[in-house]
């Protein structure tokens, strides 16, 4: 009995300054896509100080738009308007995909009974064996797609994929105010979906270059999970006292550091633990900061 058809897959990347790392992105998906025939790639410029019209025209396939709107959510919306797939592959500018991630997605796409999945992502450490400390930390608590998907209902937009039809049902990406996948996660839950994690629908992330780089990214998490924690009940002192559990955390994370697969040797473990305690003495300073604060919300930006 032969296989089922593959289905067409729409390729949707957002883009913003990061012309280097689009050509990436770009180049480990080319022979894939080729060789399924079936895939159109759209990137979508987000505001770029140069529109990377020369990266694209590099490579077969690739249909470069431009989304004024600012955000990622906005300029994945105007690559699902512009696309003709009946899957939708979500993936970041400054993500590698796997040798294998657009047929694992149509191999999954193919039968019955999938309509949304979430794949891996792990950090691509520039020097295998020798991570630096972000790459280690990053590589045990950044990007955990199967807690993510598995516990809380929501996968990373950076390596997703979805029914054209599903995706029209639950409706387009959230814009900066939001933290976009967990709203279209949730919103997906409320109507019946499921997300399903695929371990291996793997993307490759790069680690923050800086600590600066880094505490930008929880600045944004804390702004989004403010927003929701001021508008329940007692909001203020259970936000305190979260912020207090994540000043003690990292006691309670040596377990996981020591038992992770996601690095090895003690060098890695004794960096990645740094790295936690760091970060985890940081957010909570910022959570009480940003309680303290009240409704003076920061402006949320993507990486402008």
């Amino acid at each position: 009995m032969s296989s089922a058809p593959h289905p067409s897959i729409s390729v949707i990347i957002p883009h913003l300054n990061q012309a280097d790392s689009l050509r990436r992105c770009l180049q480990s998906l080319a022979d894939q896509a080729n060789a399924l025939k079936s895939v159109e790639i759209v990137v979508v410029d987000n505001g770029s100080r140069e529109l990377p019209s020369w990266v694209s025209r590099e490579f077969e396939g690739v249909t470069l738009e431009r989304e004024k709107v600012a955000g990622p959510g906005p300029a994945r919306n105007f690559g699902v308007a512009g696309s003709h797939g009946k899957v939708l592959a979500f993936i970041d500018a400054d993500c590698i995909a796997d040798p294998n991630w657009l047929p694992t997605i149509a191999k999954h796409f193919s039968g019955r009974g999938r309509s949304i999945v979430g794949g891996d992502v792990r950090i691509a450490v520039r020097k295998p064996g020798r991570p630096t400390m972000l790459e280690a930390y990053e590589s045990i608590f950044a990007y955990r797609q199967e807690e993510y998907i598995r516990r809380h209902g929501f996968s990373g937009t950076g390596n997703l994929a979805v029914t054209r039809a599903v995706f029209e049902a639950i409706g387009p990406f959230a814009g900066l105010q939001y933290a976009e996948d967990r709203d279209w996660g949730r919103r997906a839950k409320r109507l019946g979906y499921q997300i399903d994690f695929v371990p291996d629908m793997i993307v490759y992330h790069p680690a923050r270059e800086s600590l600066t780089e880094l505490y930008q990214k929880w600045d944004r998490h804390i702004d989004h999970d403010y927003l929701e924690w001021s508008k329940k009940r007692f909001g203020g002192p259970r936000w305190l006292l979260r912020s207090f559990l994540v000043a003690v955390s990292p006691a309670a994370e040596i377990v996981r550091i020591a038992l992770s697969t996601r690095v090895s040797g003690f060098r890695s473990r004794l960096l990645a633990a740094t790295g936690m305690s760091i970060t985890r003495i940081y957010r909570a300073r910022q959570m009480i900061s940003r309680l303290l604060a009240g409704s003076e919300a920061n402006e949320v930006t993507w990486n402008r």
